[in-house]
């Protein structure tokens, strides 16, 4: 059997499979990943004063009613930076609000739509969900005027009006439609739609094109089973809009499309290239594990050949033992020796005689030897003799360069 069929016998896929099944693999935790960051901002709250509750208190009939009055489904706000966008400012921005809304969003609204047309609807029910029906809400009771003024307080400085309203009928824009149940209104001279003499359901504020809509009964779910409070509704509408069909939902005050997690800032800028980056690194190595570049590298020996690597490694040694500062008298007396016998120096001088005999081979310095032989003996650092020794040395090739 050949080495490639052999290869092929041990491996029950072949490589492109491998590949294929590991892409398609990261692709789909790729996906999952995704859709289970975004899917919760995608999910419709059941019941409440939302633009997508479909419960008697919610306003997606409202939503759905605008689309069919202008042929278009009105756009909803989701992050603050839709709320103050170009788009934004030249539409009128529907903001329902519900007991259990954030008094921090409302804040953030009111400052982002500061000269921009807002339309701000009071709550007014406390409801449960209907177990058996799914989306369907159950009314118990008012909620106590004290939440409801602590709501209209952070809108302007003003409280619901005491006492049961006596009002049977509204006119909203010369339609008449019958008052709600337990209708809630604010003292006001000015109204836009009047529940009787200084009272306002629908009024603006001085300063602010804010205008507040103090009954949801009037556009709510609930409401718009009454086709009179329907075209009222759009008749209301259309009194406030700046331009037709300029009409938009708001939903951060909900939550809705605000919940930030760690999953959602690695996938959203800044933090989006920081995470391709370590994507990139990732694959990369996975690649790198794969197959070798180049060819393998042969592990060096531990000890080289040749005089030189012979030299070295007792040079290293006698460093690490810290005997070369002791080497010094000996290495000068092996360079004396050595001189003598390369200039010829008689046979059997002592120490001091065969100095001064190479001393008189140096006729333009004095004591040439002996000087950088006393040098070479006292050396006591490394740096110091390696000098020395470069003299010494120097000077024996000197002596031998004029004998030639």
């Amino acid at each position: 059997m050949s080495a490639p069929a052999a290869e092929a016998a041990q491996e029950p896929f072949s490589r492109k499979t491998l590949f294929w099944g590991i892409f398609a693999s990261l692709l789909a935790a790729a996906g999952f990943f995704l859709l289970s960051t975004y899917a919760p901002d995608f999910r419709q709250p059941e019941g409440g004063g939302t633009p997508l509750s479909k419960g008697g208190s919610g306003y997606a009939g409202l939503v759905e009613w605008l689309k069919l009055a202008n042929g278009q489904w009105p756009p909803m706000a989701r992050s603050e930076e839709a709320l103050s966008s170009g788009l934004a400012s030249r539409f009128l921005l529907i903001v329902t609000i519900a007991p259990n809304s954030d008094p921090a969003a409302l804040a953030r609204i009111i400052k982002l739509r500061s000269g921009k047309a807002t339309l701000f609807v009071l709550p007014k029910w406390i409801t449960l969900p209907q177990q058996a029906h799914e989306g369907w809400e159950m009314k118990l009771e008012r909620l106590p005027d004290t939440v409801v003024n602590d709501w209209l307080g952070r809108i302007t400085k003003a409280k619901l009006g005491e006492g049961d309203s006596t009002i049977k009928q509204l006119d909203v824009e010369g339609r008449t439609v019958a008052a709600p149940d337990e209708l809630q209104w604010v003292a006001n001279d000015h109204p836009l739609i009047a529940a009787g003499t200084g009272r306002a359901v629908l009024s603006e504020l001085d300063k602010e094109p804010f205008y507040i809509l103090t009954d949801p009964d009037l556009i709510n779910n609930a409401a718009l089973k009454d086709p009179q409070k329907a075209a009222a509704a759009l008749d209301m509408i259309a009194m406030l809009e700046p331009g037709k069909g300029a009409v938009m939902f708001d939903l951060t005050l909900h939550g809705i499309g605000q919940k930030y997690d760690l999953a959602k800032l690695l996938v959203e800028p800044p933090f989006l290239a920081l995470t391709l980056s370590v994507l990139a690194a990732a694959a990369l190595a996975f690649l790198h594990g794969l197959g070798r570049f180049g060819p393998p590298r042969t592990e060096a020996r531990a000890i080289a050949f040749g005089k030189r690597a012979l030299v070295d490694t007792t040079a290293m040694l006698l460093k690490r033992a810290g005997r070369i500062e002791e080497l010094g008298d000996r290495y000068a007396a092996l360079m004396r020796a050595r001189a003598g016998a390369l200039l010829g120096a008689p046979q059997g001088l002592p120490g001091e005689a065969l100095d001064r005999w190479l001393d008189s081979r140096d006729r333009g310095e004095p004591q040439g030897f002996s000087r950088r032989y006393k040098a070479t003996n006292e050396a006591r650092t490394l740096a110091q003799m390696h000098e020395a020794a470069q003299e010494l040395h120097d000077w024996t090739t000197r002596r031998l360069g004029e004998r030639r």
